[in-house]
């Protein structure tokens, strides 16, 4: 059973005065306080980041690699620190906040090495008696808005690669989760050097007052209205885009074997609040009974509380009930919680699948961000193909079979930044992530994403100074 939201203690974080509370989404209790940053303190933080940015930029490239690997050997050295203070502001397991901490320090190495492999600058004589060079600069200093599911590792994907690239960062973490990065922008100092890296806490108006500001570029992870506003408000300054994915999954009748618990894994990872969490299972008639009952079993496997955490906050967990109340479906199926979960209230939301739904369901076309599974039948691979793209979102999708040369052609047919064949949310840093259509555009991860960051300047010269006229 789901358990009630608790309304007297539940409650979304509210600015009041210079601060906002902070709630602890396993209990729903108010768990202490952070500073809400106005229009003074995030001019004086984009000016600090402004007047770091030319010592930062002059930097080698073997310079900032170091101070770049130098931040990621203190993220190591306080990981069990940085894993509490993550699990403070999302109620994830520790195995999920132990990991992420790791992957951030991993990604902070990558692209300390990323800096010192930049793509060689163009060069040649492209025009007769002149030579020609195109060299990559930094943009200045990159806004980034990062979003509370993951709130050190997204903040280490948008910076990072920034870093590398020469520029200075101002991160404005969610509302609910600015704890890890204001750890993160302490240690940043001692390696990077002073507002190299900076955190700006606070609310949506504290974001929206960034974004406005004398910025050179925004880098935002979110929803998809929200990035529409960040893309307005931004006007014609660069702007990357990350906005969700619903991510659909195409499951033909020779998947293997452990095919359901792996989508079940996947699914309740960090309480299905990813943008590439499987969200919508796709197979054909033939196969359909038996999915939705198989798939049903390994979800009940997955308890709340033993397995992953809550929603992180009212708001999400109010908006997860509406789209699950309003669904058609006519089968439901619902997994439990650990004992002792959520007795004193928090945003526990069991496992779930719902099955026999129209294709236009809300739970079929809204990102429901939560530990939920729709399945929907096909009654071929083309209608399949055309189920899976059928919705605005298209960050990441995958396939399962064990006919490589038809899964490969399949993953290949859907309209996704990335797709997996018999696995899911299988990411790594060498590897770019990004969205299509109503999912954003931009680059994250590998060494595309140092493009993300720079602008091209092409400089040429002429060859030889003999005076044209004598």
């Amino acid at each position: 059973m789901e358990t009630p939201l608790n309304t007297e203690s539940a409650t979304s974080p509210r600015a009041s005065g210079d601060t906002v509370s902070l709630i602890d989404p396993r209990t729903g209790r108010i768990r202490g306080s952070s500073p809400v940053a106005r229009g003074p303190q995030v001019a004086a933080a984009v000016g600090a980041a402004r007047r770091a940015f030319d010592g930062w930029r002059a930097r080698t490239p073997r310079e900032r690699s170091r101070a770049l690997d130098r931040l990621a050997g203190l993220i190591e050295e306080h990981a069990d620190e940085y894993a509490a203070l993550e699990r403070a502001g999302t109620g994830k397991p520790a195995h999920e906040a132990a990991g992420e901490v790791a992957n951030a320090a991993d990604l902070f190495r990558f692209y300390a090495w990323a800096a010192r492999t930049q793509p060689a600058p163009a060069a040649g004589g492209f025009v007769a008696g002149h030579e020609s060079w195109v060299r990559w600069e930094p943009l200045g200093v990159a806004g980034v808005v990062v979003p509370w599911n993951y709130p050190l590792m997204m903040a280490t994907w948008r910076s990072a690669p920034a870093l590398a690239a020469g520029n200075t960062v101002v991160v404005k973490p969610a509302e609910t989760t600015p704890d890890s990065l204001l750890l993160l922008a302490e240690h940043a100092a001692q390696a990077l050097g002073e507002s190299v890296l900076g955190t700006l806490p606070g609310d949506r108006e504290t974001g929206r007052l960034l974004v406005g500001g004398a910025i050179d570029m925004v880098a935002f992870t979110g929803s998809a209205a929200a990035g529409a506003d960040v893309a307005a408000r931004a006007g014609t300054r660069r702007v990357s885009l990350e906005l969700g994915g619903n991510s659909p999954v195409v499951v033909l009748p020779d998947a293997p074997e452990d095919t359901w618990t792996e989508l079940a894994l996947a699914t309740t990872y960090n309480a299905g609040q990813s943008c590439a969490v499987p969200a919508r299972v796709i197979t054909l008639r033939e196969n359909y009974e038996s999915a939705v009952s198989l798939l049903g079993d390994a979800m009940r496997e997955r308890l709340a509380g033993r397995d992953f955490g809550p929603l992180n906050n009212a708001d999400q967990a109010a908006r997860y009930d509406r789209i699950v109340a309003a669904s058609a479906a006519k089968v439901t199926v619902t997994a439990g919680t650990a004992p002792g979960t959520g007795e004193e209230g928090g945003f526990w939301r069991p496992a779930g699948v719902l099955a026999e739904l129209p294709d236009d369901d809300p739970a079929v076309v809204d990102e429901v961000f939560g530990p939920l599974l729709t399945v929907q039948a096909a009654e071929g691979v083309p209608e399949a193909v055309a189920l899976a793209n059928g919705v605005p979102q298209a960050l990441a999708a995958s396939v399962w079979t064990r006919d490589l040369a038809a899964g490969l052609d399949l993953a290949g047919r859907l309209n996704a930044g990335e797709a997996w064949l018999n696995c899911h949310l299988v990411q790594t840093a060498e590897l770019p992530h990004g969205g299509r259509g109503s999912s954003g555009h931009g680059t994250d991860l590998s060494t595309l994403a140092l493009h993300e960051y720079q602008r091209p300047k092409t400089i040429t010269a002429r060859l030889t100074l003999t005076p044209r006229f004598r």
